[in-house]
């Protein structure tokens, strides 16, 4: 499967997929060789990637075939309709989903999310506010959060 690697504000990210769609996105916690010519089913991914890092994108309209289960496909559905700049707790999505006792089962699957950002799995928060787990790290899961935040600080000098 074709797939390249760029460099993102969070860190070099691995990107596959094919003709029928993007099957992951991935931060890499190791520097990478950058790859010199993206493949061309990959070429619109990069660009939105990059556009999302730029604060122009808030919304990806890509074709997506990630492997999971179809219950992890299902919560991966219901993570695309958090929208940009706000966050849902475990607790709310898996009643989004109509089960309140699968909130482990939800926090399971979204922790295997296999596309970084384009689904978004850090718009996932603690019921009390907190930034629990995320597979990227808590340090990006905070800024990703931050660079999506309508109240961006401004430095004041």
């Amino acid at each position: 499967m074709p797939s390249c690697i760029i460099k993102s504000p969070l860190g070099f990210t691995k990107i596959t997929g094919d003709s029928y769609g993007i099957a992951s996105v991935t931060v890499l916690n190791s520097e990478e060789k950058v790859t010199d010519i993206v493949p061309i089913e990959l070429e619109d991914c990069v660009i939105q990637l990059k556009e999302y890092f730029e604060g122009i994108r808030k919304q990806f309209s890509l074709k997506l075939t990630p492997e999971g289960t179809d219950f992890q496909k299902k919560v991966w559905k219901q993570l695309e309709q958090v929208p940009y700049g706000k966050t849902v707790s475990y607790l709310e999505l898996s009643k989004q989903l109509g089960d309140v006792k699968a909130i482990r089962a939800v926090a399971n699957a979204n922790g295997k999310n296999p596309l970084w950002i384009v689904i978004p799995c850090h718009r996932i928060i603690g019921s009390d506010g907190s930034l629990t787990g995320y597979a990227g790290g808590l340090y990006r899961k905070k800024w990703l959060l931050e660079h999506e935040s309508p109240s961006k600080q401004q430095s004041l000098f």
